[in-house]
């Protein structure tokens, strides 16, 4: 089957790459340790020229070949690589974004090989604590995209990670969105603070310390908030009521349950009702199911997981953009 595009989720640590058929099916996919954080340094030859630009040479790396055998596939890439300290900046765009918004103000950049790479822009929302997201938003886009029509208006999309997004949309619009900064502050307290003195980092996951964590959360959110319960996760090992194997996950609970029971608390005021939105999850699997495993305990009944929300949201951006012909 023939390639009808080239498409590259560029992050801060890794760069995905992917060949797409007719209606995004993947023919091929490639995952690089070279983020915009992590680039390779070390000059070689590209279309005849030594190159010393690291950007130049993880895009090469990544795709130069697919190019070669299939000289003027169409590029578009999201993610960091469009930010202040990517490959060349993409400004946000303003919430409510969607395809058409978002499609039609991808920034052009002409690679060493002759080749024009797309890169996606990401989404501000303007406010008195403003928020922004990069990458987040194709995903969401290409959930939306697999959607009948209607699905979308009482449905909130979450996309666990280093800092969480839990996204709203209505009428295939990003509308509004929350960070939340939990992936994070658990590699800074696991690493860095006293919590993580007597932890056993590679723990295996532990159902029951876990769903600790987050009952404990949701027991004195409102009342006493995170600053308070966090050194229960070291005075319960002192104590000898949590192993060392058993504190990691207690945290991870700990922390997730914090972040949900304020999720709720939000979503119940924004749509002035108690009843609570469906969830569809985006990202890593075993974090996607600590974050079910929440959910259902904070009352969020209907949680389901998307496969290839990046690709989808990448080959419906490119045909947005007039890229497919």
């Amino acid at each position: 089957m023939q390639a009808q595009l080239i498409a590259l989720d560029w992050g801060t640590t890794s760069l995905r790459a992917y060949k797409l058929a007719a209606g995004g099916q993947v023919l091929e996919q490639r995952s690089l340790s070279s983020g915009i954080m992590q680039l390779p340094s070390a000059p070689r030859m590209i279309a005849g020229q030594l190159c010393a630009d690291g950007f130049e040479l993880a895009f090469d790396a990544a795709c130069g070949d697919w190019l070669e055998a299939q000289p003027g596939l169409p590029v578009i890439a999201c993610g960091m690589v469009g930010s202040a300290q990517g490959w060349r900046e993409a400004a946000y765009r303003d919430t409510p974004a969607n395809l058409a918004s978002l499609g039609t103000s991808l920034k052009v950049l002409h690679s060493l090989r002759g080749v024009d790479v797309h890169i996606v822009p990401g989404v501000i929302q303007r406010s008195r604590l403003p928020n922004v997201m990069r990458g987040e938003e194709t995903q969401v886009l290409g959930v939306l995209q697999s959607l009948p029509a209607g699905d979308g208006e009482n449905l909130l999309i979450g996309l666990p990670g280093s800092h969480s997004k839990w996204v709203e949309v209505a009428d295939g619009c990003i509308v509004h969105f929350d960070t939340f900064m939990t992936g994070e502050l658990f590699a800074v307290l696991s690493e860095h603070s006293i919590l993580g003195r007597t932890q056993q980092r590679d723990a295996p996951f532990d159902g029951a310390a876990f769903d600790r964590g987050v009952q404990v959360a949701l027991s004195t959110d409102g009342e006493t908030g995170p600053l308070s319960t966090l050194f229960s996760a070291r005075s319960l090992g002192l104590t000898g009521e949590l192993s060392p194997a058993e504190q990691a996950n207690y945290l991870s609970g700990l922390l997730i349950g914090h972040e949900l029971a304020a999720l709720a608390s939000v979503q119940r005021r924004r749509r002035d009702s108690a009843r609570l939105p469906s969830i569809i999850l985006i990202g890593n699997c075993q974090l996607c199911a600590r974050y079910s495993r929440a959910l259902d305990t904070c009352g969020f009944a209907q949680v389901s997981l998307a496969e290839h929300a990046t690709e989808r949201g990448l080959w419906h951006l490119a045909k947005a953009a007039g890229l497919l012909g």
